[in-house]
């Protein structure tokens, strides 16, 4: 009996020991949002996703949640350790925590039901529960005025257009928040303008950064803080484009409030009361006319505005197949993010004459000018320029298609010199006289004649019946015949392993972009750039380390034939980049892998077709 009961004691410690474990292995999905303050209208609030059983993130369809224009907001593992003691035995559990979290924002008042969502965790998918939210509208006041103006209300498709955004402030200021809708769709290309200011500031908008400015004005007859700062938007699609209102959501000082003990209030003073209100520009619209078919140049590529082109080529002096630094300057516009690089390869006489890498560096930009270097090789000696360079655009001024050229640059190509017996032998060669005399005093003389001669001639015969030989030829023919035979069963060539680079190079980017979601929040943007650029070199060879995001999206309009997709590919490459500066404010996560995901896919598809 005793032994039976010693029994149940030892089964139920074992059960009390590894059921923690057993109840770890357990995986629940649940969805929150801060709690600690108010949400209002037009602003962003924290949305978060937490994953208990697990310490590593899932993949989340973020679909249901477009509406609320979801940004990543970075991802935490707060996985727990606690110790037990059992029978004086210590054991240690892991409870295992992931939380996701994400910048939401709604532009409706009232209750808001947050719907649930997909995660998918090692092959499962668990459903998050729906959350209630309610939303409340900040009051207004005449101490915050808001405009945002467009420098064109009509433009055609392709065409920068300047979008500013100037910010009054009238009273004591305390937290704040703005929210332009321009920067969230998908309607335009953002860049930069110049910005003369040194003294601007770089602040995020939508996770987009600006620049901002800031200065003492009068405005409506009062004396302000005016915050100001610009984008360029370049339209992507023709048509009505309606721009909602640019808002701004700030805490503004109405006054003081003492706290309980006045013995404090006497050193520190009275704190200061804030209440949130908001302030709203008018909406804007652009009207985008589409490009015009009858003129187009062949070689278009959606350029709008003015553009200057000029080349240069060094050494002017060469023979067939020396290098030449062939340098392209395009100019003319304050953005230049469009320009792409000029089709050498399309141009007939280019091509036809010159030897031209497909290898190209990444432009700069210098002095206003986006400038492009590539190597390229006279290939005959008939040769007497480098041919005009085009480059086409839409001028909006003139309402006409223009194709500006580079000026033909003159060239002086020798052919190349072929060496014969005479030039390695030297021009002042001489014969020697066969009748060497013998020197009077001194070394004897030197004889010539059949006798003085040894017949040392080989025979083959000889060769292969005396042992010494047997072993010379042998080894050698063996070690021949061996490298022959290894040689023809893994015989491979430069070709034959670019074609296996690109063949693999799909298949490897998903492996790769897959395994990006284990990693660290930080370290996320990094390898998602990291192995999209690598899947665009291995697949079109390229050079990874070279690319940028423009790269990347014309060379897949250029294999694809979609510049959808394109846009997309950059679009993220972009945020990658934007997490380098700004790593609380990237909405790099799970989503835009699984994005980068279908797009390879995607191109892949396409550039096979």
């Amino acid at each position: 009996m005793q032994n039976v009961n010693r029994r149940i004691y030892i089964l139920i410690a074992f059960i009390l020991a590894v059921a923690p474990g057993v109840f770890a292995a357990d995986v629940r999905v649940s969805a929150g949002v801060e709690s600690d303050k108010d949400i209002y209208v037009g602003e962003s609030f924290s949305y978060y996703i937490s994953i208990e059983g697990e310490n590593q993130p899932g993949q989340v369809d973020l679909a249901p949640l477009a509406k609320f224009n979801p940004q990543s907001a970075g991802n935490q593992d707060v996985s727990q350790t606690s110790i037990s003691i059992i029978n004086g035995k210590t054991s240690q559990n892991v409870v295992k925590k992931y939380v996701m979290s994400y910048s939401l924002t709604v532009n409706q008042t009232g209750l808001i039901q947050i719907p649930p969502v997909a995660v998918t965790i090692a092959g499962k998918t668990y459903q998050t529960n729906p959350v209630e939210v309610n939303v409340l509208t900040a009051g207004t006041t005449d101490s915050l005025d808001i405009q945002a103006e467009l420098s064109e209300q009509q433009c055609y498709l392709g065409q920068p257009v300047i979008l500013t955004v100037k910010f009054y402030i009238f009273a004591d200021l305390g937290d704040f928040q703005f929210n332009v809708p321009a920067f969230t769709g998908d309607a335009f290309y953002l860049e930069d303008p110049d910005i003369s200011d040194r003294q601007a500031k770089q602040f995020l908008v939508n996770s987009v950064p600006v620049l901002v400015t800031q200065q003492r004005e009068i405005h409506n007859g009062r004396e302000c803080v005016l915050l100001s700062f610009s984008k360029v938007l370049i339209p992507k699609q023709s048509g009505r484009t309606e721009i909602e209102p640019t808002t701004v959501s700030a805490d503004v000082a109405v006054g003081y409030q003492r706290s309980r003990d006045r013995f404090f209030d006497g050193f520190f003073g009275a704190q200061k009361k804030y209440k949130r209100f908001m302030v709203s520009s008018s909406p804007l619209t652009l009207t985008v006319s589409p490009l015009p078919e009858e003129g187009k140049p062949a070689q278009f590529y959606g350029l709008v505005g003015r553009y200057t082109i000029s080349a240069s080529a060094e050494p002017a002096k060469v023979n067939v197949g020396d290098p030449i630094t062939l340098t392209i300057k395009i100019g003319g516009s304050k953005y230049l993010k469009p320009v792409q690089w000029p089709a050498l390869e399309l141009i007939p006489q280019l091509a036809e004459n010159f030897k031209i890498p497909a290898q190209k560096s990444t432009p700069t930009i210098e002095n206003d000018f986006k400038v492009f270097t590539q190597t390229i090789r006279a290939n005959n000696d008939k040769v007497t320029e480098i041919p005009p360079i085009p480059l086409p655009f839409f001028d909006s001024d003139k309402s006409k298609y223009v194709v500006s050229q580079t000026e033909p640059i003159k060239l002086e190509v020798a052919p190349t010199k072929i060496l014969t017996n005479a030039d390695l032998e030297g021009k002042d060669f001489t014969p020697v006289n066969k009748e060497v005399e013998a020197i009077k005093k001194g070394l004897s003389a030197s004889y010539e004649g059949p006798d003085v001669l040894k017949n040392q001639s080989f025979s083959l015969l000889a060769a292969a019946t005396w042992s010494g030989y047997t072993i010379i030829w042998f080894v050698p023919l063996a070690g021949l015949l061996t490298t022959l035979s290894v040689k023809l069963l893994t015989h491979t060539s430069p070709e034959k392993v670019a074609l296996r680079r690109r063949r693999q190079a799909c298949r490897k980017a998903v492996g790769q972009l897959k395994k990006v979601t284990a990693v660290s929040p930080k370290q996320q943007p990094e390898l998602l750039a990291a192995a999209m650029k690598q899947y665009i070199g291995e697949r079109f060879d390229k050079i990874a380390g070279t690319l940028t995001a423009d790269d990347c999206r014309r060379i897949i309009i250029d294999a694809a034939q979609d510049s959808q997709t394109a846009d997309k590919y950059a679009d993220i490459l972009n945020h990658c980049e934007i997490a380098h500066y700004a790593p609380s404010e990237s909405n790099i996560g799970p989503r835009q892998c699984t994005e980068a995901i279908q797009l390879v896919r995607s191109i892949e598809k396409k550039a096979k077709k």
